[in-house]
């Protein structure tokens, strides 16, 4: 005979988690179907998003223009560091050779004077160290074993030196390394919000742009400004040859710039040689803080770091790299984005 069991009733405990759930699922389905869609950000504070973005790319574009200059120049200390160390190597062997031929010569008149002999079959530092020998020694062999000691030092304090060096080089390239990420990184995302704009969004500010750099050139011809020295003019008149040049991060011209390479690069031209970083390029002349004195090819610095540089053109504008994105132009000074800080004549 078949059983009839009673169907086991839910409890009370898990009712009331299941009408919970229901309801939370409810409130929730209520709330997503009542919640406005997230609203696209406006052309107007994506470029704000931007600029920021561009602005910290170069404070990391300097930062690793700093490395970078750090790296060449340690690759530079070591390599006479080790031409030094071979060519010290080099004496080392003919100040042997000599003592040795000396020992030779012995030999053949009546066998080695066990100092010498002594000598070379131990190091000559601790044989110096052992003053009672110098009196079996000739003038001429004491004169060439202190040669041979001082040699030695030296190329062993030259080593020392180039194994601080390129451990100095390892960090300063982990350094580059970590900057150029950063860098790339600030572009990427400046990049991404740049891409979610629609095509007449980002043709309307490529317009805003041109007009800015329209009327910026305009107010810099429009006043004649003298330059500051022969040296100033012939670089305000370099940079001036590389208006609509691209702005490319690290690059140091003359196909593309940025903002210190630039400047180091128009001052090259008229024959001065001023620091690659802007924040270097700040002892490169006199400082002048008053807008009103500057003069065309002045140096020109902004924000609090002094991440940015460039050449003053006149009526309150530069000549400078600004940004990725942009090229060589004209720019009031009132729209860097940043303070002016001070200007440099060179």
């Amino acid at each position: 005979m078949a059983s009839h069991r009673r169907p086991k009733q839910p409890s009370r405990a898990r009712v009331t988690v299941l009408t919970t759930a229901a309801a939370a699922a409810v409130v929730m389905s209520s709330q997503a179907a009542n919640a406005a869609p997230s609203e696209k950000p406006s052309k107007d504070e994506v470029k704000a998003k931007v600029d920021k973005l561009y602005e910290q790319a170069e404070q990391a574009t300097e930062k690793y223009n700093g490395a970078k200059e750090k790296q060449e120049k340690l690759q530079k200390e070591i390599s006479t560091i080790q031409d030094n160390v071979a060519k010290g190597q080099q004496e080392l062997n003919d100040l042997r050779d000599g003592l040795g031929s000396m020992a030779s010569a012995q030999y053949r008149s009546g066998g080695i004077d066990p100092s010498v002999q002594l000598f070379l079959s131990a190091d000559p530092d601790d044989y110096l160290d052992k003053a009672s020998t110098l009196d079996q020694l000739s003038a001429q062999q004491v004169d060439s074993l202190k040669k041979i000691q001082e040699k030695q030092r030296e190329l062993a304090q030259q080593r020392a030196e180039a194994a601080e060096k390129l451990k100095d080089l390892s960090s300063t390239r982990a350094e580059l390394g970590k900057k150029k990420k950063q860098v790339q990184g600030k572009l990427a995302s400046a990049q991404k919000l740049l891409n979610s704009l629609t095509a007449a969004e980002k043709a309307q500010l490529a317009e805003e742009q041109n007009r800015a750099t329209r009327a910026s050139e305009r107010d810099a011809l429009s006043v004649n400004v003298p330059a500051g020295s022969g040296r100033a003019a012939a670089a305000f008149a370099a940079a001036q040859s590389k208006l609509g040049t691209p702005y490319v991060y690290g690059a140091t011209g003359p196909s593309s710039f940025d903002c210190s390479g630039l400047t180091s690069w128009a001052y090259a031209q008229a024959g001065v040689g001023i620091p690659r970083t802007s924040e270097a390029q700040t002892g490169a002349g006199t400082k002048i803080y008053s807008v009103d004195q500057l003069k065309v090819g002045d140096l020109v610095f902004f924000f609090n770091d002094l991440h940015h540089v460039g050449l003053y053109a006149g009526n309150g504008q530069i000549i400078h790299a600004p940004r990725t994105g942009t090229v060589v132009r004209y720019e009031s000074m009132n729209t860097i984005g940043g303070p002016f800080m001070f200007g440099v004549r060179v």
